[in-house]
């Protein structure tokens, strides 16, 4: 085996996704679990039976569980779940690389973004953002995917990327708009358990639409305010991801609100899940934030008081219906 270019921290669904993707073309590429036991068992069955049972991974794909053995390698993907990363990264080796961080998320507790987060833990690293619509299962399988790489270094580091992670299915494209592209990210997926809630209560798909467009409006509000670009929001890992995962039961965070509409609780839904559903966390972190700067986000706060169980499903559906009538594109949304 080869020296690998590129490693992937972390392996669950999508880190491993990434890892065989990325070994489609014959490349070599370390991924990293946490546990001893699911190293082995990938290793030595060239499957992640825990996280990813469907996708039968390449023989170059190896696995460790020493953050050590990816010290030297140029590029990382970080993929472990937002809440985490400022623990596991922290860990590396110190060493100037390229991070590609690939959470969808906000610190709970900070409200920082995943590459503040990053910045805080690692502060020599260069970083980069890749985001978009992926169901892993789909990457792993080798379908056609295409996502944003937004590069904190510009078009020097695009150029030195995108070789690396570009596949035949794989198709990168650039941009330099970290913020937006993980705003996108994030808000999306607090916006897919809404729309999960919609299927839970049967309110049809006339309202999921309406679900979407408006929780878009959300989106798009919100990451103007901190600086990301329309365009950005518009593309790949704004809208293309909002609509994908607000549309399947593949997703984890559309499962989450299925369940939460259907009368389950959160703790309820959420419990013995092997996958984390990014929103759960993001949902409080992002409403507070939203109210902090006076930017209306009646949907994120919808859900964030579902989670916390102050209302049911159908009292939160009611309640949007009920708010005042106003100009579909007026500002305050």
């Amino acid at each position: 085996m080869s020296t690998p270019q590129v490693g992937v921290i972390g392996a669950g669904a999508w880190g491993t996704a990434l890892a065989q993707a990325l070994a489609s073309d014959g490349s070599d590429v370390l991924l990293w679990a946490r546990e001893a036991e699911l190293v082995e068992a990938i290793n030595r069955d060239r499957r992640n039976g825990l996280y990813l049972p469907g996708a039968a991974l390449a023989p170059t794909v190896r696995a460790t569980n020493e953050l050590a053995d990816l010290a030297a390698l140029p590029v990382l993907l970080v993929v472990v779940p937002a809440q985490f990363l400022a623990s596991v990264i922290a860990g590396l080796p110190a060493g100037t690389r390229d991070l590609v961080l690939c959470a969808k998320g906000i610190e709970a507790g900070t409200g920082d973004l995943m590459a503040d987060v990053a910045a805080r833990a690692c502060p020599v690293e260069r970083l980069a953002v890749l985001s978009g619509p992926t169901f892993a299962h789909e990457v792993a399988a080798g379908l056609p995917t295409a996502v944003t790489l937004a590069c904190g270094g510009g078009r020097a580091q695009w150029e030195r990327l995108s070789p690396l992670l570009a596949r035949p299915a794989l198709r990168p494209y650039y941009s330099d708009d970290v913020v937006g592209a993980e705003i996108g990210g994030a808000v999306k997926n607090v916006l897919a358990i809404a729309c999960g809630v919609v299927e839970g209560l049967n309110l049809g798909q006339n309202a999921r639409a309406a679900l979407i467009a408006r929780g878009y409006a959300e989106m798009l509000r919100f990451g103007l305010a901190r600086g990301a670009r329309a365009e950005t929001l518009s593309g790949l890992c704004g809208l293309g991801d909002l609509v994908l995962t607000c549309s399947s039961t593949s997703s984890r965070n559309f499962s989450l609100g299925l369940a939460l509409g259907q009368g389950l609780t959160a703790a309820e839904a959420l419990s013995g899940k092997n996958s984390v559903a990014e929103g759960a966390a993001t949902a409080p972190v992002l409403a507070e934030l939203a109210r902090r700067d006076g930017i209306q986000m009646p949907i994120v706060e919808a859900v964030a008081r579902l989670l916390r169980g102050e209302v049911p499903a159908a009292e939160i559906a009611s309640d949007l219906l009920a708010r005042p009538l106003r100009a579909e594109q007026e500002p305050a949304g």
